[in-house]
C-alpha cells in the first residue's frame, strides 16, 4: 500500500512528532513543579531518560505507546513494515539496555506509558509519588 500524502506533506507531518515536551511531558512535569518535587527534565545522563527525580536517583521513562512498542496497546502499521518494524524492534532493544545500564548506575528506573498517562493521570502520580 502506497502512502496516500505526498512527500512534502509526509515530512511536515513528521517534522511534528517532537522527542521532547510532549503533551505526556508536559503534564507530568506540571506535576511534580506544582508539588515541589525536584526534578530535571531531559537530564544529561545514560539512556537519557526523560525526568530525573534528583533526592533518589530515580528516573522516569515516558513511552509513547507506537514508538516503544506497548505491550497493552501496540498496532503493527500497516505501510513500510520492512522499515517499521525494525526500527521499533532496536526501540525496544535499547530502551531495555538503558534500563539495564541505570540500575547498574544506582538508579531506580519508572517507565510510564502513553495511554497511561492519558487514561488515568492519578494513577501515574501516585506510582511516581512511591519513588519520591
Amino acid at each position: 500500500m502506497s502512502d496516500n500524502l505526498t512527500k512534502s506533506q509526509r515530512s511536515y507531518c513528521m517534522s511534528n512528532i517532537r522527542s521532547k515536551w510532549t503533551t505526556q511531558e508536559s503534564k507530568i512535569h506540571n506535576y511534580l513543579k506544582g508539588n515541589k518535587i525536584k526534578h530535571k527534565m531531559h537530564p544529561n545522563i545514560t539512556g537519557s531518560p526523560d525526568i530525573l527525580l534528583t533526592k533518589n536517583k530515580t528516573v522516569i521513562f515516558l513511552h509513547g505507546c507506537f514508538w516503544h512498542r506497548c505491550p497493552k496497546c501496540f498496532k503493527e502499521p500497516k505501510t513500510r513494515m520492512e522499515y517499521w518494524i525494525p526500527k521499533i524492534e532496536n526501540n525496544v532493544k535499547r530502551d531495555k539496555r538503558n534500563e539495564r545500564n541505570l540500575k547498574k548506575e544506582g538508579y531506580k528506573v519508572l517507565k510510564l506509558w502513553e495511554h497511561e498517562i492519558k487514561k488515568n493521570l492519578k494513577k501515574c502520580v501516585k506510582k511516581i509519588e512511591k519513588y519520591k
